[in-house]
């Protein structure tokens, strides 16, 4: 029996993906399911804490707690950063609410871009951090310029402007260049999963009017003209429209947007691919396979692209499934896979 594969069998509502979710926390710092460390904690506690045990034989622990934030552990030595968490534990998640991400609201494409970039760079978790709190303060002061001069309301701006184009910079180079390694990865898988039928194109949209050659100096200059442009826009609305915050991503099948054109089949179709091709880019760029989550998923695919994607997995990457019964498993994945049963105890 491998170790490779651990299938939690149970009906709903029993747990099985807040285990799944436990481990995402501790690979990525990020839950697919909420943004706030409240909705993780059992009702009627004050914390939780989250360990595992890896293959290097280190101890991870993520303790979440109502009040007073997070505390990050390895080894028991607590950490003065929490992403030096991010490494011993990489992990792809694939879970019912994925396939949102092809037909849903762009922020869910940026939280995705986002959990993979992170994955592959934990320090880009300071830099959206850094940047979703100018966008915040940047909010606040225009409601807050009622009595300030003209001139001196320019100045603010002025310095969240430099700000703002040195972080938006950053984030937009390394969503794109992460773009870059992952389009060719998902568009031979998309091809492989439609039997050669479709040709998948990716395009990352930037939020900022970006010149073709990535420079960042070149990059950054034009930002601040932008932001400076749209200060008159912005102050009727009340937003900022230029930034990574307004970023997007297409996908195309054939040519052709998935998200208004594609059927259903072909958007599960696509985010399958996505998650193989995530896998494939973290094993070369690491060296080491992360671990694949599937949450219940098998039931939202049809027989065909279950078994593709069982078979895509093989036994290179470590594996942990949760469905509520065991016959969408075929072949050598019930005998060579251990199994856990979850019961309740009422």
């Amino acid at each position: 029996m491998t170790a490779n594969r651990l299938i939690v069998i149970g009906p709903n509502g029993i747990g099985k993906s807040n285990f799944l979710e436990a481990v995402e926390l501790l690979g990525s710092l990020r839950s697919h399911r909420s943004s706030k460390d409240q909705d993780l904690i059992l009702w009627g506690e004050d914390h939780s804490v989250l360990t595992a045990i890896t293959n290097h034989e280190e101890t991870l622990s993520l303790e979440l707690r109502r009040k007073g934030g997070r505390r990050a552990f390895k080894n028991g030595n607590p950490l003065s950063r929490h992403i030096d968490l991010i490494g011993p534990i990489r992990c792809v998640g694939f879970s019912s609410l994925d396939l949102d991400l092809i037909r849903g609201e762009p922020s869910l494409r940026r939280i995705w871009l986002d959990r993979v970039v992170q994955q592959l760079e934990p320090i880009y978790a300071d830099l959206i951090s850094r940047f979703g709190r100018l966008v915040r303060q940047r909010s606040q002061l225009w409601k807050k310029f009622g009595d300030v001069s003209s001139h001196e309301r320019n100045n603010i701006l002025d310095a969240f402007d430099i700000q703002m184009a040195l972080v938006s910079t950053r984030i937009h180079r390394r969503r794109s260049r992460m773009m870059r390694h992952l389009q060719p990865l998902a568009a031979i898988w998309q091809q492989h999963l439609s039997s050669g039928k479709e040709a998948l194109d990716i395009k990352y949209i930037p939020g900022s009017n970006l010149e073709e050659e990535e420079d960042e100096l070149l990059w950054r200059k034009s930002i601040e003209k932008q932001l400076l442009d749209q200060r008159v826009e912005e102050e009727k609305i009340g937003s900022c429209r230029v930034g990574p915050h307004r970023d997007e991503v297409s996908f195309l099948i054939n040519g052709v947007e998935a998200r208004r054109f594609g059927s259903a089949g072909q958007q599960r179709t696509i985010v399958l691919a996505l998650k193989l091709a995530e896998l494939e880019l973290m094993d070369n760029l690491h060296g080491e396979p992360p671990i694949l989550l599937l949450d219940d998923v098998l039931a939202e695919l049809d027989p065909c692209r279950q078994l593709m994607l069982l078979d895509a997995v093989g036994e290179k990457h470590q594996c942990l499934i949760s469905a509520t019964h065991l016959e969408a498993f075929e072949g050598n994945w019930q005998t060579n896979s251990q199994l856990v049963k979850l019961e309740s105890l009422t």
